[in-house]
């Protein structure tokens, strides 16, 4: 017996339970109630892949499904940030075995399918039959691609079995996609039970070669030498990705991400002696660090609660292609190590100011690590009297009941700082560069208010009665999200700047009583700013030019004029 397979089993009966709501339309659609419970199980399974790959929560994963007639082999898609004019795009699709006692191959037919689907969803001048889940998210990325920029494509195969088969990759190989753009990863039961579980400490020896340096500094303690890149590789094998738990940059995979691709071909090359040289090294902090003083070279470091906050990826990398070259010599190919053993009063803090420190030279999801700053805290409290939760840092455990710091970020982003354009393509920077302009005299309240606004908005946006009559609902959420606020509190007659739980029962009430009333209002001051913009009406413009519409800022001028 599989006891990964059970504990994923267990949970997307668990997801099927608490969220009725999410599977209306399966009861609806299917009259026996067996076909019914096994669509339900196999939609939840692509929610757990998605929220668990993605490292979100379940809530989040959701409004990324896509699952269903004419989805085009595509379950869930999600697109990223804008960066350096690439985007990535992240597509799911899941196989759900139900014999939990059977391993089966992800299949092979499925694979082609979606690679058949990459060469349409990614070429703006082919047609593709889509569902309106679907639709929305390959006008988005159509439009995006006719604006110049560069999709950067991860297809992430989710099932509760083994990889595919070699007649499989025979499809991966005959489609000859560029390898540093599209990428394809297998996700199954044990991966996601993985990055379910709580990470454990890690107690371990690290074999220094030739001279180090090593320094008792501010009441710390601070070691530097050089390892084998094959002691790296060792050490990801051993321990898995639980080493990287406090790395805040995912791994991206060598062929989707540039840089660790020319770190491969170094590795590879033939000035891969000159390694050392041309890497900037890894930072690892741990409780406690102890050797051999009397030793001159060639120090072996017994190592505390080992934890790699700076290099994660050049460290998977390095593991990946020793893995996959064991033939090549690699004893002469070294990395520039800094262990720093950290701990006493204060330590937490200290450990997230060093990790942002010696990440922030690069884009990096920083949410964790912003987890633990007196702003988060003070508003996680703040929630807590309201009747709220919320969740300043990912756990172990997904659950769908809790507001989370990256929901509550891209509400007041759109809503009360005004700027729906970039919410919802700047997500990262939400946490990096914007931060303090997102977060600095935000209370709970006012988090609370924009968060329950954003939920509603984006709801609204997935009800197909209304966009066949509304075509700009797919696109528009954070607009309407931020319209709908601002005649709240008009109607209440309530400034933002005093707003406090002096006021919030009356204003949270006030919403549920006339969200719908509101979302009306909303709704004809964006088409009457629309209608300014495209005098021709909107109606009119072509789904991927209206996508593009809501990702600039112009239109915010036009509804100012409307208020």
């Amino acid at each position: 017996m599989d006891i990964n397979k059970h504990i994923v089993d267990q949970r997307i009966h668990n997801i099927v339970a608490e969220n009725p709501f999410w599977f209306v339309e399966i009861d609806k659609n299917n009259k026996q109630h067996e076909e019914a419970k096994r669509k339900k199980l196999a939609k939840a399974f692509v929610c757990l892949a998605v929220a668990t790959y993605l490292n979100i929560e379940l809530a989040e994963a959701e409004q990324f499904l896509t699952e269903g007639g004419n989805d085009a082999g595509v379950d869930a898609i999600v697109i990223g940030d804008i960066r350096n004019y690439e985007f990535p795009v992240t597509i799911f699709q899941g196989k759900y075995g139900f014999d939990l006692e059977k391993d089966s191959n992800f299949p092979a037919n499925s694979v082609q399918k979606v690679i058949a689907a990459i060469g349409a969803i990614f070429d703006p001048k082919k047609p593709v039959l889509a569902n309106k889940a679907l639709k929305p998210q390959i006008e988005e990325i159509h439009s995006l691609i006719l604006d110049g920029y560069v999709p950067i494509i991860e297809v992430v195969f989710a099932n509760n079995g083994l990889k595919w088969t070699e007649e499989g990759e025979n499809h991966i190989k005959n489609a000859n996609y560029p390898p540093d753009q599209v990428l394809f990863t297998h996700f199954n039961h044990t991966e996601m039970v993985n990055s379910l579980k709580s990470p454990k400490q890690i107690h371990t020896t690290l074999k220094l070669i030739g001279k180090s340096f090593q320094e008792d500094f501010n009441f710390k303690r601070v070691l530097i030498g050089k390892l084998n890149v094959k002691e790296i590789a060792d050490l990801l094998t051993t321990h898995g990705d639980t080493i990287l738990e406090k790395n805040i940059r995912k791994y991206l995979g060598i062929h989707k991400n540039r840089v660790n691709q020319a770190i491969k071909d170094t590795l590879l090359g033939n000035k891969k002696d000159n390694f050392y040289f041309y890497n900037n090294g890894i930072t690892m902090i741990c409780s406690k660090f102890s050797y051999n003083a009397l030793q001159q070279t060639d120090w072996t470091i017994k190592v505390d609660d080992l934890q790699i906050i700076n290099g994660g990826q050049s460290c998977k990398t390095i593991q990946h292609t020793l893995n996959e070259n064991p033939a090549v010599d690699f004893s002469q190919v070294f990395i520039l190590v800094r262990l720093y053993e950290l701990d006493g009063e204060g330590i937490d803090e200290l450990i997230n100011d060093v990790t942002i420190a010696t990440n922030s030279q690069n884009p990096v999801d920083l949410k964790d690590l912003r987890a633990n700053d007196s702003i988060q805290i003070s508003l996680e409290k703040d929630i807590k009297e309201l009747g709220f939760t919320y969740k300043r840092k990912k756990e172990g455990y997904i659950s769908n009941d809790l507001i989370s710091s990256s929901v509550a970020a891209e509400a007041i982003y759109a809503i009360w700082r005004r700027k729906p354009h970039q919410a919802k393509f700047k997500r990262i920077e939400l946490f990096g560069k914007f931060y303090h302009e997102v977060f600095d005299k935000m209370n709970g309240s006012q988090l609370v208010l924009a968060v329950l606004i954003y939920r509603f908005c984006d709801n609204q946006r997935r009800k197909t009665t209304l966009i066949d009559t509304f075509p700009h609902l797919p696109y528009s959420n954070y607009f309407m999200a931020m319209l709908l606020a601002e005649l709240l509190l008009k109607d209440l007659t309530l400034n933002f700047d005093k707003f406090s739980h002096k006021e919030f029962s009356k204003a949270k009430e006030y919403f549920e009583n006339n969200k719908e009333t509101l979302f009306d209002r909303a709704n004809n001051a964006l088409i009457a700013a629309l209608g300014k913009l495209y005098t021709n009406g909107y109606e009119n413009i072509e789904a991927r030019r209206l996508a593009a519409t809501f990702r600039r800022g112009d239109l915010l001028s036009f509804l100012d004029s409307n208020y």
